[in-house]
């Protein structure tokens, strides 16, 4: 954790302040590297490393882990290619950026499933070790790449990686397969170097991590310090980068993963509600972290139970919450479509539950480690009968704390399921999150139902169904209280007493009432956010969830090039706010961009009868922002009807990302 404004941890006497007369100093605003290689290259784990350590020195930051499904898919080929890309600045930046500006390709194969994504002058590091005839044969060269022009039009670095390492920790006596297994942390001494980042947190890491196993440990720390060493001496690297520590709000920082913030703000919404949290979960990718990390706060009155399947998760954290706990289950949209049935339970018994979904690439199994946003529609209507319920979907990382603290909110408040639609891209992905005050969470107030509410005296009665004239919410009474004996189940209840009918007329008035009670959290809800600088803009761009970064930043790409344009993006897909559709129609044109293939589009036009227009991809991967950038400069120009030219200067690529 660091401090806005404060020198950051760890720079103080460390290599990144060692004076390198013979190497010149180039000063940068940001900068994208991805690490690839195989899946059991140690990519991830490089990654994150040199992201904890751009955290450190105090950047904005957003990052992008993408690896594939296979825990060890087949080595040196194209489907085994895991990579990690950090973008890194000294200003504020929306996304993981779009290209990188340094690959660090560790095989023939990481650099063939990655050189298309590169800029012409790019900075390429390949281990040429591994460029064997046969590795080249796996990844589908007829000739070596490094050999001839093929690369001329990249800033190439064919360093030994293996050879190195292997060499620097032959002193402890490791097999060389197991040497060089060390290889990433050579390369991430060398990034280390080339970018002035503190070195200590990963030495620390590695000496915690590998403490049982002293030789692992000291060939680990060893290769790092030879990565360093080697790009201070080589005459191959003569400039060093140096980007300078950005400005942010006053307050206290750390580097924090979607899934970790999810997790904080349910605990942050247990306590500040006074409930227990129970997680009922099954193991799925990518929201099993959140199950990980909350078995690990038994202190806050969290209880886990890792369940045998989707639906005995589902039906546990409804009955913690019937005993007057925080139900929380987790899951993909796989997960989503098994407890859908437990989920009408929930909202029929009208009993306060936080589903998280963290979407996937799909149907069925589909991309289980790829990103998506196509679980839009089952969440509004993957049930069986009229069975509405809330939606929340966190924008970014640090975001997902926010959106798990609002949906403990609206569940305990109005007495129903909410499900929170995070993603892939979110919940693996990082970036620098301000940890908030106390007084800056909300109270939560679970009101629980202490005496008796329907007649007087001795002919006084408890009405399970008995609504609260401003939020519609039903009693929630502990069992056993006494005196407030309930029964409750999946069977239509009568209004108010909750006895079991079959009558028509109340079905259609409970129906109605559990419609209502959902709409009625709008009322709670803030105005919407519209960012139309000068008010003089004729599109609008709106959107939900991750693709909050990609907007924004295409959005500013416009806006830099002298043209008018609005954002907004939507937390609440259900109920919408209530403004929304006032502000749609301020607009001539509206551009959804979404990950799926029109699921917002569609609800909005069917609710407000507005002509959106979608721009739609389902690739896994998250929105470009150039991309958009482009899509929205041919809406501004059909509106305004103007000619519209994004070409960027070199230093409006820089800022603008």
């Amino acid at each position: 954790m660091w401090r806005s404004g404060e020198h950051s941890p760890g720079l103080v006497g460390s290599r990144a302040q060692v004076s390198h007369p013979a190497k010149q100093v180039k000063q940068l605003d940001r900068v994208i590297i991805r690490f690839a290689g195989d899946s059991g290259d140690g990519m991830q784990l490089t990654g994150d490393r040199f992201t904890q350590e751009t955290a450190a020195f105090g950047n904005d930051l957003v990052t992008l882990p993408n690896f594939p499904a296979e825990i060890r898919a087949p080595q040196g080929t194209l489907p085994g290619v895991s990579s990690f890309q950090v973008h890194f600045a000294d200003h504020d930046i929306l996304t993981a950026g779009d290209a990188p500006d340094v690959l660090v390709a560790m095989n023939p194969a990481a650099l063939r499933a990655n050189l298309g994504d590169l800029p012409k002058g790019a900075t390429i590091i390949v281990d040429s070790h591994d460029f064997t005839a046969r590795n080249l044969t796996k990844a589908g060269y007829s000739d070596n790449p490094l050999d001839g022009d093929t690369l001329a039009e990249y800033a190439l670095h064919t360093v030994d990686l293996t050879g190195m390492t292997v060499e620097a920790v032959r002193e402890f006596g490791l097999s060389r397969k197991d040497a060089s297994r060390a290889k990433n942390m050579f390369a991430l001494g060398l990034l280390s170097w080339m970018y002035g980042r503190p070195t200590e947190s990963t030495e620390a890491f590695l000496t915690k991590r590998f403490a049982k196993v002293p030789d692992i440990r000291d060939a680990n720390l060893t290769a790092f310090k030879a990565g360093w060493n080697f790009g201070e001496t080589t005459e191959t690297f003569v400039v060093r980068y140096e980007i300078k520590p950005a400005v942010m709000p006053p307050g206290t920082y750390r580097n924090i993963t979607g899934n970790l913030a999810l997790s904080y703000g349910l605990i942050a919404g247990g306590v500040q509600s006074g409930l227990s949290v129970f997680l009922g979960s099954y193991p799925i990718t990518p929201a099993s972290d959140i199950l990980h990390e909350l078995s690990k706060h038994k202190g806050f009155g969290v209880m886990t139970f890792q369940a045998e399947d989707e639906i005995a998760g589902v039906g546990a954290a409804i009955g913690a919450s019937f005993a007057g706990q925080l139900g929380v289950t987790t899951t993909s949209g796989p997960g989503v479509s098994l407890k859908s049935e437990a989920i009408g339970l929930a909202i029929m018994t009208e009993l306060p539950l936080v589903v998280v979904d963290v979407q996937r690439g799909g149907p069925s199994t589909g991309l289980p480690t790829k990103t998506e946003q196509a679980d839009l529609l089952q969440a509004m209507f993957g049930r069986n009968g009229e069975a509405p319920l809330p939606i929340v979907a966190p924008q970014s990382p640090g975001d997902c704390f926010d959106a798990a603290v609002e949906a403990v909110r609206i569940a305990v408040t109005y007495r129903t399921p909410v499900i929170i639609l995070s993603d892939g891209y979110l919940a693996n992905g990082s970036e620098p999150w301000r940890i908030p005050a106390l007084d800056e969470l909300p109270t939560i107030d679970p009101n629980f139902a202490t005496s008796k509410n329907y007649g007087d005296g001795d002919d006084a009665e408890f009405w399970p169904y008995l609504r609260d004239d401003a939020t519609l919410a039903r009693p929630w009474a502990i069992p056993g209280t006494p005196g407030l004996e309930h029964r409750i189940g999946g069977l239509e209840k009568g209004d108010g007493h909750g006895n079991i009918s079959y009558d028509p007329a109340n079905h259609d008035f409970m129906v109605r009432t559990r419609q209502a009670k959902v709409d009625r959290v709008a009322d709670s809800l803030p105005p919407l956010e519209v960012d139309d600088p000068d008010g003089r803009a004729k599109v609008l761009v709106i959107g939900w969830g991750s693709t909050y970064g990609p907007i924004g930043a295409g959005v500013r790409r416009v806006r830099k090039a002298g043209y008018h344009v609005a954002q907004a993006h939507l937390r609440h897909l259900n109920p919408f706010p209530n403004d929304l559709g006032e502000i749609l129609k301020r607009y001539d044109r509206v551009l959804v961009p979404e990950m799926n293939l029109g699921q917002l589009s569609l609800l909005l036009r069917g609710k407000y009868l507005v002509d959106v227009v979608g721009y739609n991809e389902v690739r896994g991967l998250p929105l470009k922002a150039a991309v958009l950038a482009d899509v929205i400069g041919g809406l501004v120009a059909e509106a305004e009807g103007i000619e519209v030219d994004l070409t960027p200067t070199s230093t409006d690529q820089e800022s603008v990302r």
